[in-house]
């Protein structure tokens, strides 16, 4: 796993805008779980990434049941984000100490990871590879604003330094719950 990789897809796979990453994070963990979706979805990845930020932003979530509201401007909720990926459920938690749970959810299921600046959470990756095991350990993230896959350190995490442009700081991730029950086992 390298930083800028693509995906098995072939092309980069864009967010169509800027404010659709959370929507681009959905239907790539949907097409990474479901080929007969991905082949569907790939010749149109921009329409269907916008229908899906529509759907995720709107009064009610993926499963039909009301959200609380969210701008559609600032990007896709976490809550929601939670609700759309596949093999869920999901739960969402601060990221604070989660990059162990989240390189043990990628055996899991999807996850995502809200990041910012020190104001406010403003963009969304998916975490689909790691490489390594131990403090070595490296989690590989799709970037929908380059449409490629990036390499996330522990230590950039822990110091709030991604190497993600101005978005370098970790604020929520959204993670299978098979994944959290077997972090707070293995705490145990």
């Amino acid at each position: 796993m390298t930083g800028g990789a693509p995906l098995p897809f072939g092309p980069a796979l864009r967010q169509p805008d800027q404010r659709s990453c959370g929507a681009a994070v959905v239907v790539v963990a949907r097409m990474l779980a479901d080929p007969a979706y991905a082949e569907r979805a790939l010749p149109r990845f921009g329409a269907e990434v916008l229908a899906a930020h529509r759907r995720l932003t709107g009064a009610q979530d993926a499963t039909g049941a009301l959200q609380a509201p969210w701008p559609r401007a600032v990007g896709t909720p976490p809550w929601a984000v939670a609700r759309a990926l596949p093999r869920g459920p999901h739960g969402v938690r601060r990221a604070r100490g989660r990059f162990e749970d989240l390189l043990r959810a990628v055996g899991y299921g999807p996850a995502a990871l809200y990041v910012g600046d020190r104001w406010l959470p403003r963009h969304v990756l998916l975490a689909v590879g790691r490489d390594g095991d131990g403090p070595a350990a490296r989690l590989g993230v799709y970037d929908p604003g380059s449409g490629t896959v990036r390499t996330l350190t522990r230590d950039a995490y822990a110091d709030a330094a991604l190497p993600l442009g101005r978005w370098r700081r970790p604020w929520f991730v959204v993670l299978p719950t098979r994944s959290a029950q077997a972090s707070a086992a293995s705490a145990a």
